[in-house]
C-alpha cells in the first residue's frame, strides 16, 4: 500500500478484491480492482445500485457562533439560506478568484457545520477564516463514507431506515442504520439517485458487508475509486485536480482556474459578496482564457487523460477525462478548449498516443439525464 496516513477500515475488504490501495489526499483508497469489472460496476451503478468507499474524502467540523461567518468567508454560498438538516455544493477561491476547492457544505445545528471535501485546500482555507473568530474547527478522521449510489439504492435503504424515501435531494437526516449511529445524505458523485452513509471506523466494515450481503439479489456490487471517472464523465462532474490546470498548466503562467471557465459559476449565491477572492472572481468574468467544455468523439475508442485536441492541424485544447459507455453507446470527454470552442458542433481532432487521431465534436454538458431528474426523483 502506499504510504499513507489515513487509513480506511475496510483495507481487508479493498484487498480481498484485489486493490493495491493507492493513495488519494492521504489515504489509501480503492482507485481499483483486480477483481470484476469496471463496465459492470458501472452499469450497477446506472441501472440498479454500487457501493464505494469514499472514505478519503475529508470531513472538518466547524462548530460554535462564528462557524457560519467562517464557512461564508471561506466559501461561495449563504449560509444564512442553508438551514439544518439541508446541505449544499459550494466551492473555494484564492485571493485570485482562482479555484483552489470543491465541497458539500452540511448544516447539522444552527451553530454547527460539516464540511466535506476532496484534495485541494478547503481545510487550510477554513482554518485561515477562523483565525481571531469563537469558533472550533476539527478534523474527523473516525468518520468513514460509504457511497450508495443507483437507482435501486433507495429500494434497499428502505427496508432499515424508516423515511428515507421522502429525503430530499441535498438532505441529510441523523438516524441508525442496522442498530449503529449513521448520518445519511441524499448526495453523491455519479449523477444518480443515491445516498451517503457517514458512520463510525468501527461500524464500517459490518455495515459494508452487511449491505453488499443482503443487496446482492438487488444487483448491489462493490466499485472501484475510478468507476466514479465513467459517471462523472457523464454528469459533468468535475474532480479536482484531474480537471484543472494544477494538472495540465499554462504554458506562460502559474495554476489556477476561474469559475467561469470551469463552468462552476453556478457555486456562487447571488450577490455574494465578501467570499475569499469575490472581487477578483466578478473582475474576471468575461476573461476566461478557456472553457471546460465536452467532446462526443467516433468510435469506441477511448483517449488517454491529456491527449491533445487539435483544429486545423494546431492543438487547442485537451481531454482530462474520457469514457465510453456501453449503455448509452457513446464516446465522450471532458475537455479544456479556446472559449470559441465552447458549442455543439465544432468539429475537432483528439490524437491518442495508443488509438492514433479521433474525430471529435464539440458538445455542451451534461451527456446525461441533462434536467438532472434521476438524482433529484421524489418518488
Amino acid at each position: 500500500m502506499t504510504n499513507s496516513w489515513r487509513f480506511s477500515t475496510l483495507i481487508d475488504r479493498h484487498r480481498a478484491l484485489g486493490s493495491d490501495l493507492e493513495d488519494w489526499s492521504g489515504m489509501g483508497t480503492a482507485w481499483s480492482y483486480s477483481k470484476g469489472d469496471p463496465d459492470a460496476e458501472y452499469m450497477a451503478i446506472r441501472t440498479k445500485a454500487g457501493l464505494m468507499d469514499v472514505s478519503g474524502l475529508k470531513k472538518v467540523h466547524i462548530t460554535g457562533p462564528a462557524a457560519s461567518h467562517v464557512i461564508e468567508r471561506a466559501t461561495t454560498r449563504n449560509m444564512e439560506k442553508l438551514m439544518p438538516g439541508r446541505s449544499v455544493y459550494a466551492t473555494m477561491l484564492n485571493d485570485a478568484g482562482k479555484f483552489v476547492d470543491d465541497c458539500v457544505i452540511y448544516r447539522l445545528a444552527p451553530n454547527a457545520f460539516m464540511v466535506v471535501h476532496g484534495s485541494g485546500q478547503a481545510h487550510e482555507q477554513l482554518t485561515m477564516a477562523a483565525t481571531g473568530r469563537d469558533v472550533s474547527i476539527r478534523f474527523d478522521d473516525n468518520l468513514h463514507d460509504l457511497s450508495l449510489q443507483g437507482p435501486m439504492a433507495v429500494e434497499y435503504l428502505e427496508k432499515h431506515v424508516p423515511g428515507i424515501r421522502a429525503l430530499p435531494y441535498f438532505a441529510q437526516m441523523q438516524t441508525s442504520l442496522f442498530g449503529k449511529p449513521a448520518m445519511i445524505s441524499r448526495t453523491g458523485y455519479t449523477g444518480e439517485r443515491g445516498y451517503e452513509l457517514f458512520v463510525r471506523g468501527q461500524d464500517a466494515p459490518m455495515i459494508w458487508d452487511r449491505i453488499l450481503e443482503e443487496g446482492k439479489g438487488m444487483g448491489i456490487i462493490p466499485c472501484r475509486f475510478t468507476t466514479l471517472d465513467m459517471l462523472r464523465t457523464e454528469s459533468y462532474l468535475l474532480f479536482f485536480p484531474f480537471d484543472n490546470s494544477e494538472m495540465y498548466p499554462f504554458e506562460d503562467e502559474g495554476p489556477g482556474d476561474t469559475l467561469w471557465e470551469l463552468g462552476l459559476d453556478f457555486t456562487v449565491s447571488p450577490g455574494k459578496t465578501g467570499f475569499r477572492g469575490a472581487e477578483e472572481h466578478y473582475r474576471l468574468k468575461g476573461k476566461e482564457r478557456f472553457k471546460i467544455w465536452g467532446l462526443k468523439l467516433e468510435g469506441k475508442n477511448v483517449p488517454g487523460n491529456g491527449a491533445p485536441v487539435f483544429r486545423d492541424g494546431k492543438q487547442v485544447g485537451l481531454v482530462t477525462q474520457a469514457m465510453y459507455s456501453p449503455l448509452n453507446d457513446w464516446n465522450i470527454a471532458i475537455a479544456r478548449l479556446p472559449v470559441d470552442c465552447a458549442n455543439n458542433g465544432t468539429k475537432l481532432e483528439v490524437r491518442c498516443g495508443t488509438h492514433g487521431p479521433i474525430a471529435a465534436t464539440t458538445h455542451s454538458m451534461p451527456f446525461y439525464d441533462i434536467k438532472k431528474e434521476r438524482r433529484t426523483a421524489k418518488d
